[in-house]
């Protein structure tokens, strides 16, 4: 393999889990070897949110999504606009205010 060649990464989606799930609420917890993920779905009228998926990975991992996530927002307000976060619930915050210049201080 050249140097400057990227290696490929082959990802399958089964057609079960190509329609996704929508999730309106996220609740993250974690302990000192794992971050778990519940992706909830809140439905007005109804006393409790549905948990529609439940994703459990390591703390690396939890990082690059942080990342990956946070390069990704980036990416989609420069090309349609800044996300609004007013009236979001409490618990909500501003990706822009954890961007980091890798050693876990703000840049």
């Amino acid at each position: 393999m050249d140097n400057n060649e990227k290696p490929q990464l082959n990802i399958e989606i089964k057609p079960e889990v190509a329609g996704g799930h929508y999730s309106n609420l996220a609740v993250i917890s974690h302990s000192k070897t794992e971050f778990v993920i519940d992706f909830a779905q809140m439905l007005p009228g109804l006393p409790k949110a549905n948990v529609a998926s439940r994703i459990v990975m390591a703390p690396e991992h939890a990082k690059r999504l942080m990342n990956a996530l946070i390069d990704n927002v980036g990416k989609y307000e420069q090309q349609f606009g800044q996300i609004s976060l007013n009236g979001a619930p409490k618990g909500t915050f501003n990706v822009a205010d954890f961007i980091n210049n890798g050693n876990g201080s703000k840049s």
